[in-house]
């Protein structure tokens, strides 16, 4: 699903909303949410999962086509955990994954 099919979903589900209202919406949130980890926040969302950032040295990589090492910078990547709810909806109620932070 792109960000797009969800607004129209939304809207749909809530007639008494107009599509570009729903739109705002979910570019605000999704703004927040990037807003948040941007300042290094962590955003939690329960029983959906939690936001945060993590960070990754730099180190010496190495080029796969031509396989010369590389010099790759340090940077900070978004990191995505689920929640308990989600992993139990979509085991069908059941938990297989590791425990919450």
């Amino acid at each position: 699903m792109i960000k797009s099919e969800l607004v129209q979903r939304i809207a749909e589900q809530n007639p008494h909303l107009y599509q570009r209202d729903v739109e705002n919406i979910v570019n605000a949130i999704l703004d927040e949410i990037t807003d948040a980890l941007k300042r290094g926040d962590r955003v939690e969302l329960r029983g959906f999962g939690a936001f945060s950032v993590k960070n990754r040295p730099a180190r010496v990589g190495r080029n796969p086509r031509t396989g010369q090492k590389v010099e790759v910078n340090e940077k900070n990547v978004p990191f995505f955990k689920t929640g308990k709810e989600m992993r139990e909806r979509l085991n069908g109620g059941v938990d297989h994954g590791e425990d919450e932070d």
